[in-house]
């Protein structure tokens, strides 16, 4: 079998963090099912959800080469963009039916999926929650993630950054707050950490929200759809900025961001400062044409390659390695977690945040 450029590179991210497993905490808590290993050929489900960010459409292929290569059985299936939670949690049952002895879930609404994790429980199964939390069941085993609050500190310090850069001297600033998915536990935690750096600044008046939205509930997007972010800076536009300029926009990632540059870019108006989270490749040609201000680099190579690791020490029988074994309380038990750092990404730093990523490095020369 043919090997792809990522399955390669994944490759070389699994063998380095194996390498560097002394250099986290073990946690001694033995999954059901993992305590005694399986058999090195087993089946590995990965449901991940539909494609609309590109970082889940990269980590299907990095998990089906990675696993392969790893010597397991793939079953990576995604939630279709419609009907989404009721496919995931049948695609969870067929696994489970499949004989699945690890299923890493990259939950549509991990609110959701309580039925479908106490069922792979029941057949022995490990449960690892990739990227969002599942929530409100003691049936998650694991949690392999970036760290997501400080995803949102970051993006709220750049907004900050970059709008003083841009607009030198002036005392205030006029700013719009996006926020992810409802359904998706992250986007609260997005949204949180932006508003610990955001919200001082907000109350001593070095920020105005000029459409008074800034309640998580009154800027969600639901589903990340690119045309609901778009369709609400619309309004946002016609409504609070026919007369005053826009300095800055809370942007959750790149996808979105992308969507409100369009429709600030139809209205005819300067583009503020916007933030971002993925590294999406167009975001980056945006960014290095000063176009959008930031995103944020969460490296999807390294966190497949830490979920994959993860299933190696379970197949082995080993202690599976975390680094956070207290912080993550999914509303019924604390899950043991292992967090990557994230880094944000602006014009000055990309070439070197992105040296050594084959896609992304060519998109900074020059």
């Amino acid at each position: 079998m043919s090997r792809s450029p990522a399955a390669s590179v994944l490759i070389g991210f699994v063998v380095t963090t194996l390498a560097l497993t002394g250099c986290t905490s073990r946690t001694q808590e033995a999954a059901a099912g993992g305590a005694a290993g399986f058999a090195a050929h087993a089946t590995i489900g990965v449901a991940l959800p539909d494609k609309t960010s590109e970082n889940f459409a990269i980590a299907g292929q990095l998990f089906t080469d990675g696993l392969i290569d790893a010597g397991y059985s793939p079953d990576v299936q995604y939630a279709p963009a419609t009907n989404t939670v009721a496919e995931q949690q049948n695609q969870i049952e067929a696994m489970i039916t499949n004989g699945a002895k690890v299923i890493i879930i990259g939950a549509k609404d991990g609110s959701q999926l309580s039925t479908q994790v106490a069922d792979a429980k029941k057949a022995g199964a490990v449960v690892i929650s990739y990227d969002r939390l599942i929530l409100n069941t003691k049936n998650v085993d694991y949690y392999v993630a970036y760290d997501n609050e400080r995803v949102g500190e970051l993006q709220g310090q750049a907004l900050l950054d970059g709008m003083r850069a841009k607009y030198p001297g002036k005392k205030t600033f006029t700013i719009e707050l996006f926020a992810g998915s409802p359904d998706d536990n992250n986007s609260g935690v997005f949204f949180r950490g932006a508003m610990k750096v955001l919200q001082p600044k907000i109350d001593d008046g070095t920020l105005k929200v000029v459409s008074g939205q800034t309640a998580f509930k009154q800027v969600t997007t639901q589903g990340w759809l690119a045309q609901n972010a778009q369709s609400r800076m619309d309004t946002l536009l016609a409504g609070f900025y026919t007369s005053t300029e826009l300095d800055g926009v809370l942007s959750p990632n790149d996808t979105l961001a992308r969507a409100i540059l369009q429709s600030i870019n139809t209205a005819g108006k300067p583009y503020p400062i916007v933030t971002g989270q993925d590294s999406e490749a167009e975001s980056v040609k945006s960014i290095m044409a000063g176009i959008q201000y930031s995103t944020i680099n969460k490296d999807t190579r390294k966190l497949v390659a830490e979920a994959i690791k993860m299933v190696g020490e379970l197949q082995k029988g080993e202690p599976v390695d975390v680094n956070d074994p207290t912080t993550y309380n999914n509303g019924a038990k604390v899950v043991p977690t292992f967090l990557l750092t994230p880094q944000l990404v602006t014009r000055e730093n990309a070439a070197e945040s992105y040296a050594n990523d084959p896609t992304l490095e060519p998109l900074t020369r020059g």
